[in-house]
């Protein structure tokens, strides 16, 4: 079990996931080698990790897919694992409600797309059948999802190593450099890597890493991130919910349910359904108070499905395993991940 101070420690990294140790000692109040070790503690129980956060630009060609998959009875643990293994899958889970496996997979490019859910998919044994919804715009990502725990005092001393994304900024892919790509990749694995860190591991001064640091986290090209299973933060329930809603009310609901402390990831789609609200919730009272007080007064709202996740294997391309990280299954068939 986490204590209050492995929570607080969490709720300051995802406010500040790249704040020194120092920095996150002063905003708690304990001193720099208690947050050293219980952060330490902390990823060698694989409770916690931070990472990066890639834009969609610099990780592939086209935007990510919502994709539910209903299996031949008895098969949804099996199918679960062997689609949880493919390259693409950023998030994999069993679920119980719309469809028995729930999927968030990010193709390398548009042509690929067919293949991974035309073929690929379809043919893995006990599929016997998938839906796919194409990502049009996300109004919130993990990134943003927050524990409210900390003072506005200890947000304002956090504050002070944030560096805020440039809106303007942008990531070419056609003009980025190896180092930069290299770069993104380390940050990617690891989103408090140091400029020397990344100096020693690609080869350059500690002042030239620096610069590409800073530059890859003002564009928005990278955005740190602390992952930790909600379940151990107390959100025993998690749930992907589509909404079918009227055209003149999408970005409307959308934008309201970003902004629901459930609220991990909320995309624009393109397909049955209008909005997907990828949430966690506490308990069944409080998903219910969700569906019945908070959706009811929204506009436009026609109708909804729900997916309860019942075991979460992989997120965010790291797969877990009774709510901690594990290690990558051996490669089998081509799939590995």
């Amino acid at each position: 079990m986490l204590t209050e101070p492995d929570l607080d420690l969490i709720a300051a990294l995802q406010v500040a996931p790249r704040a020194s140790v120092a920095v996150l000692a002063e905003a708690l109040g304990v001193s720099a080698s208690t947050v050293g070790r219980r952060l330490l503690r902390l990823e060698e129980q694989r409770i916690l990790r931070v990472i990066g956060q890639v834009d969609w630009t610099a990780r592939a060609r086209g935007n990510p897919r919502h994709v539910w998959v209903t299996t031949e009875p008895g098969a949804s643990g099996s199918a679960a694992k062997a689609l949880a293994r493919f390259p693409e899958v950023q998030l994999a889970a069993e679920t119980a409600g719309r469809s028995d496996v729930y999927l968030a997979v990010h193709v390398p490019d548009r042509a690929q797309a067919r293949e991974l859910l035309a073929e690929r998919i379809p043919g893995v044994p006990g599929v016997a059948g998938t839906h796919s919804e194409l990502v049009l715009r996300a109004l919130t990502r993990a990134h943003s999802w927050r524990l409210h725990r900390l003072s506005e005092d200890q947000h304002e001393i956090l504050s002070r190593e944030l560096v805020t994304p440039d809106p303007s900024g942008s990531f070419d892919a056609d003009k980025a450099g190896p180092d930069e790509r290299r770069l993104i990749g380390l940050m990617a694995g690891n989103g408090r890597i140091t400029a020397a860190e990344a100096g020693r591991m690609l080869n350059l001064s500690q002042s030239t890493a620096y610069r590409l640091i800073q530059s890859t986290l003002r564009r928005g090209v990278v955005r740190p991130r602390v992952e930790v299973e909600p379940a151990q933060l107390g959100y025993e329930l998690e749930a992907v919910i589509a909404l079918t809603i009227a055209p003149g009310a999408i970005q409307t609901v959308a934008e309201e349910l970003a902004r629901h402390p459930s609220a991990r990831y909320v995309s624009i789609v393109a397909g049955t359904a209008s909005v997907i609200h990828q949430g966690v919730f506490r308990n069944e009272d409080e998903m219910a108070d969700f569906l019945t007080r908070d959706l009811a007064p929204l506009p436009g709202i026609t109708a909804l499905q729900v997916s309860v996740v019942l075991r979460m294997l992989r997120r965010y391309w790291l797969y877990r395993e009774d709510g901690r990280f594990a290690a990558a299954p051996r490669a089998e068939s081509g799939n590995e991940g």
